[in-house]
């Protein structure tokens, strides 16, 4: 008795203790906030031009527009599914967790030895589903149905085994302390948890939260910037506004629902008497 219940007391400790569960439910969360893109290799291919010489071309030249739309379809599908079910794995193994130590702490000896086979069965019942959260934190393989390429518009060229995958990227959030708002005129900046490439691209969108007057209502806007700083000018002063930072949207993005937001208030004439200056 005293040797099998120690090993449950150990599976509960170390294969599903309460820090490895949050550990995951915090990785899923981060998930969800995160970019899903299409990925496609090989990304070129070998073609034959008119004069039949050989040129490298980018793949997207020849994937079908039409068939490339069909499957970011699928790929956002799928990555709806593989969260929905990391989330409800989530939730059966922590109903799991209770259950044994429900087990171990009502059953008495006779109870505890007469369950022990269906205890067994839970417990590698339950190191499966983590083997499955393991494996779906990771974005998967697409699977294409039909041919993404035409072989009539490469004319006779043998086309390689395209292979389509989804990649992530981190999501991008505001640094709190260093983004600030003055009289006129607002510095944001945010970050991600990885190294960015610099031509990362980024859309910063911004809004007065109540307005009156025309002028007012015109106090909203979208900068395009490839840097993680940016000053906003031209605000009023003692105003509230809201600031959205996200990634521009590109041709192979298939999945983004999170968006970081942050609300600064300018200060009044009479507090700062300082004005915009791009050169800051």
């Amino acid at each position: 008795y005293m040797e099998r219940k120690s090993l449950v007391l150990q599976f509960l400790q170390s294969n599903l203790s309460p820090q490895l569960l949050e550990h995951h439910l915090n990785k899923v969360e981060l998930l969800k906030k995160c970019y899903y893109y299409i990925e496609v290799m090989p990304s070129r291919i070998i073609l034959r031009d008119q004069n039949h010489v050989l040129i490298s071309t980018d793949v997207f030249q020849i994937i079908d527009p039409w068939r490339l739309q069909r499957m970011k379809k699928v790929a956002r599908t799928q990555t709806e599914i593989q969260l929905v079910l990391l989330t409800d794995l989530l939730e059966q193994l922590q109903r799991g967790r209770e259950e044994l130590v429900c087990y171990i702490e009502t059953s008495d000896v006779i109870t505890f030895l007469s369950k022990w086979d269906s205890v067994m069965q839970k417990l590698s019942d339950l190191s499966e589903l983590m083997n499955k959260v393991l494996s779906l934190q990771v974005p998967g393989k697409l699977h294409a149905k039909h041919h993404l390429v035409s072989h009539a518009d490469v004319k006779g060229t043998r086309i390689p085994n395209i292979k389509l995958f989804l990649t992530t990227k981190m999501p991008v959030v505001f640094d709190r302390k260093e983004s600030v708002a003055y009289k006129n005129w607002a510095l944001l900046k945010w970050f991600t948890e990885n190294q960015e490439s610099p031509l990362e691209q980024y859309e910063l969108h911004f809004r007065l939260l109540k307005h009156g007057t025309q002028t007012e209502l015109g106090q909203r806007g979208i900068v395009a910037i490839s840097s993680n700083t940016c000053i906003v000018c031209d605000l009023l002063p003692d105003r509230s506004y809201e600031f959205t930072v996200r990634r521009a949207e590109t041709y192979t993005l298939v999945y983004e629902t999170w968006h970081d937001t942050i609300t600064l208030t300018t200060v009044s004439t009479a507090e700062d008497s300082s004005t915009c200056d791009p050169e800051l």
